[in-house]
């Protein structure tokens, strides 16, 4: 009843133990995850930066478009 599944979670065992994970397993706590957290917090900097960038053309190109729509008026 189990032999497709239970081959399938050996598999998957067997095909996460050659994954390359992104901490030491001899790590404990949270020193484990700093690859993680580093990377996460480099993703968050840089869609601040991005947000920022496009928020401000948006602005700038909706002020431009603005000044020329009243001078066409």
């Amino acid at each position: 009843m189990f032999g497709k599944t239970g081959k399938f979670v050996q598999e998957v065992k067997v095909e996460l133990k050659k994954a390359s994970w992104p901490w030491d397993p001899k790590e404990k706590g949270f020193k484990r995850y700093k690859e993680l957290v580093d990377s996460t917090v480099m993703v968050v900097i840089a869609m601040l930066l991005m947000g920022g960038f496009v928020a401000f053309w948006d602005l700038m190109l909706v002020n431009i478009v603005g000044a020329l729509t009243a001078l066409a008026r």
